[in-house]
């Protein structure tokens, strides 16, 4: 069995893998770890790229594009491995990446899953978007890490140089046990792209067991490769999904007003898109509220399941209060000014 699968799931990204490759193939050769090429059916010449310079990649194709969620699915169940490493493509990993996360995890059994510190490839200053330290979510659902507060992006100066407990781990540079991935399900199909690791992490949560991040190890992140952050489908996934997350995993006395609300808040968001003229980006919420609706019946009894985890639904990690309301009316933008509003451990 190998001890670290890296499986980097691509979908025409031969630009990146000849960008990102050879760091990865440099930073990896440690004893154990085995690098794998998932290919969401290209139609560009990823799959011949890697097995005429990388013959020591592992490859697994599949016939169409199945999304993020489920394409990581499909690859990771046909992979033995203890560790499984989810990379993006657009990732420049370096050097000792890999060990600090591993031995973390070694460390303790508690940890399900884990995450670097991610920084942006275009200017290595700041932390990307999509991870940063750490991610979180806010009362209604809405998601920032430490480092990166709806918009706003933080400088690195080692003000997160840490190991933390954190609420979700990114899907661009994720470390997860394998065998605790397949026992929660994996990621959830249905999402496609986007918040599916948010899901994820919350599931194996509410299943006792803790997600991490350390500064230890640091990998860089081009962002937006497949779709930019302005993509109206984008949009429309973020919203789609950010409420069959929050279908699936509140808990009963929670769920009802928390969803109430967050539809209030959603209302809200399309009508300042209506009246900014931005058509596109009003129709993908009212289409993201339509697939949610009809998807109930379907969720319902993944809600259920899940259900069963009920009396360990409490986290730290998440705000109990608005991030919206913090950044855009009481200004505070970074993680530090937020720490206060962290809901108090229950013993």
């Amino acid at each position: 069995m190998i001890n670290i699968a890296v499986v980097i799931l691509n979908w025409n990204g031969i630009n990146f893998l000849k960008k990102f490759l050879p760091s990865l193939v440099k930073h990896s050769s440690i004893e154990g770890v085995k690098i794998f090429i998932a290919d969401n059916g290209s139609e560009d010449d990823s799959v011949s790229f890697v097995k005429k310079n990388y013959p020591e990649i592992d490859i697994i194709q599949f016939d169409k594009n199945y999304g993020f969620a489920e394409g990581y699915n499909k690859a990771l169940y046909q992979i033995d491995a203890k560790y499984f490493v989810i990379l993006n493509s657009d990732v420049e990993v370096t050097e000792n990446w890999i060990s600090p996360l591993i031995e973390l995890m070694e460390s303790d059994n508690s940890i399900a899953a884990c995450m670097p510190k991610i920084k942006s490839y275009d200017n290595n200053k700041y932390f990307e978007y999509a991870g940063a330290a750490g991610g979180f979510i806010d009362k209604f659902g809405y998601p920032f890490c430490r480092g990166r507060i709806l918009s706003n992006i933080e400088e690195d100066k080692g003000q997160y140089d840490d190991t933390k407990e954190i609420f979700w781990a990114t899907g661009a540079c994720m470390f997860i046990r394998a065998n605790l991935y397949k026992r929660a399900g994996g990621f959830d199909g249905f999402f496609f792209a986007h918040m599916e690791e948010i899901d994820l992490c919350w599931r194996l949560k509410n299943m006792g067991y803790k997600i991490m991040y350390s500064s230890k190890s640091t990998v860089y992140h081009v962002g937006g490769g497949t779709l930019p952050n302005n993509n109206p489908h984008k949009l429309y996934l973020n919203y789609r999904n950010n409420l069959i997350l929050l279908y699936k995993n509140l808990p009963s006395n929670k769920l009802f007003i928390i969803l109430f609300l967050r539809l209030i808040l959603d209302c809200f968001s399309a009508t300042i898109y209506l009246l900014n003229l931005q058509f596109r980006y009003f129709i993908a919420v009212v289409k993201a509220h339509i697939s949610f609706f009809s998807s109930l019946t379907k969720y319902r009894e993944k809600r259920l399941e899940l259900l069963k985890f009920e009396k360990k639904f409490k986290h730290d990690e998440i705000l109990n209060q608005s991030i919206v309301f913090n950044f855009f009316f009481k200004k505070k933008n970074i993680y530090s000014q937020l720490t206060r509003f962290i809901q108090t451990k229950t013993k």
